[in-house]
């Protein structure tokens, strides 16, 4: 029986740090952990945009320091998990909870976050389905994964950095390939887990969010074998839950922070939304909703489109009560405590800034459950009703007051018109016969290891690589495209922001430097 292994050997059998490892910890998540930090990827995220870019914003807040904090929730939640006497045995049924196994998934979750942040994943994924045929597109999990365990050298066996089976899997919020693994695939569930959907904007092109693509599915199956019989194929591990859960926590707390800090968040605009929702709320709740959707400029009506959203998508847990309660914590706290003086850096504000991050990421990290047998919208590792919808109102308010702003749209176009352009110039580049031996040395490296993952690929199951022509790759050469493909979108996604837009001046040149940082990875 399955659940007769001890699955805390199984997941650190593959790897331990012994004599002449170079690794300094004893336990092998400790290694983990410092492995990830040492990655080349890691320090690059302090370049990365977390919501829009770093590079002269004044923004705190980066893929670097977000991953940070994430690690540090995480390690919070897997303690106070595992001290609970209720919550222990439960954890212990599900394939256990290492504290350091979550703060170094934490660490690692981001790595394959490319420039520009979210942008930046969405451009890359656009580029890739359609211009190379890749069959998985882009994604920034995936790509983590795919970092830690193919495209990063600092491992002892060069290929990846050897992380255990334990840590690899933690990393897998959304433990499914893009269009067929595993089989039946998430997304045909009558309730699909979070993320499995496909977009409703492109039907027909597999789950809107994935942790792994067929070039690692031989990783996947290894580091989550400890948890058959356990967890389902689609499920979590309790670990990976608690790094997603810490990951929404460190997103809804901290991005208001930077935007509060540099005038963005603005009181007015937040106050208005949220009190007229409160006041009219019974008004707001007899509108059709062709009205709310054409008056969804007017305050409280986009929060009420919240409210209908979050009965249709995740009815297993949504209470009016609890949002009308949410509501009136995120206005008393957000908007009449932070919000309230704007942000001059005296220590007054720099004070306020750090009581609103204390006081909700202790509440949220004390809001948590286990679970055995969780909706398929949730993993076992859960937030109390009460936390949960607190999430979504401050989620809401940093997409509703920051993420649709038209100034920031602006800001977005023109990164995206960079990275395709950059995507299109290495194209070409890669193509030039007569430039065969002056390549940059990465991106002809990458371009070996893709043709060697995807010939192999192409030798046993030819049919996971279909792309958006419908038709499997043609010989040899059709074997060829899809590595440049994949090579070109893997060489970008490993830029910093600023690297991708050095780059994109050298090879149209722009720049008279002959020499760049952008080659570093």
């Amino acid at each position: 029986m399955a659940d007769q292994v001890d699955p805390r050997e199984a997941r650190r059998s593959e790897r331990s740090a012994g004599p002449g490892s170079g690794d300094l910890a004893a336990s092998p998540y400790r290694v983990d952990r410092d492995r990830v930090v040492a990655s080349p990827f890691f320090a690059r995220l302090g370049g990365v945009t977390q919501v829009v870019s770093a590079s002269g914003s004044g923004l705190l807040h980066n893929r670097l320091t977000h991953s940070l904090k994430v690690a540090q929730v995480a390690r919070a939640i897997a303690e106070r998990l595992r001290a609970d006497p209720v919550f222990a045995p439960l954890i212990d049924k599900l394939g256990g909870c290492d504290p350091d196994v979550a703060e170094a998934a934490g660490l690692a979750h981001d790595l394959g976050h490319p420039p520009f942040g979210h942008l930046g994943e969405q451009v890359l994924d656009r580029l890739a389905r359609h211009r190379f045929s890749l069959p998985d597109g882009f994604e920034g999990n995936a790509q983590s994964l795919r970092i830690v365990t193919t495209t990063d050298t600092g491992g002892p066996s060069a290929i990846g950095i050897d992380l255990t089976a334990a840590v690899r899997a933690a990393m897998l919020k959304y433990p499914w390939t893009r269009l067929s693994h595993p089989d039946p695939h998430p997304r045909h569930m009558s309730s699909p887990p979070r993320g499995a959907s496909e977009p409703v904007e492109e039907p027909g092109t597999g789950s809107s969010k994935f942790s792994v693509y067929v070039t690692e599915l031989d990783d996947m199956a290894q580091s989550r074998a400890a948890y058959a019989g356990r967890l389902a194929s689609w499920q979590q591990t309790v670990e990976a839950s608690v790094m997603d859960t810490a990951d929404d926590i460190a997103y809804a707390i901290h991005d208001l922070e930077d935007f509060h800090r540099i005038g963005v968040l603005q009181h007015a605009p937040v106050a208005a939304e949220l009190g007229h929702w409160l006041s009219d709320a019974l008004e707001l709740a007899g509108l059709a909703d062709e009205t709310l959707a054409a008056q969804a400029r007017r305050p409280g009506h986009s929060l009420e489109q919240l409210r209908r959203r979050m009965h249709r998508r995740d009815a297993w847990v949504v209470d009016d009560d609890a949002f009308v309660a949410a509501v009136s914590r995120v206005r008393t706290e957000l908007v009449d405590g932070m919000l309230d003086t704007p942000f001059d850096g005296s220590a007054e504000a720099e004070e306020a800034v750090a009581r609103f991050s204390s006081v909700w990421t202790v509440r949220l990290v004390d809001g948590m459950s286990v679970v055995l047998d969780p909706p398929t919208r949730s993993g076992h590792v859960m937030l109390a009703p009460a936390q949960w919808h607190e999430v979504q109102v401050l989620k809401f308010v940093h997409r509703r007051f920051v993420l649709l702003r038209p100034d920031l749209a602006l800001h977005q176009r023109g990164q995206a018109t960079l990275l395709t352009s950059l995507v299109e110039a290495l194209e070409q580049w890669l193509g030039d016969r007569h430039e065969a031996n002056r390549l940059p040395r990465r991106l002809t490296d990458l371009v070996e290891l893709a043709e060697t993952e995807y010939r192999a690929l192409a030798a046993t199951d030819i049919s996971t690589l279909v792309g958006a022509t419908g038709e499997p790759p043609r010989g040899e050469h059709g074997i060829r495209e899809l590595a440049r493909g994949r090579a070109v979108i893997d060489f970008v996604a490993s830029l910093t922001d600023s690297q991708a837009a050095t780059l994109l001046d050298a090879l149209t040149g722009r720049s008279a430097q002959p020499w760049s940082d952008a080659f570093v990875l």
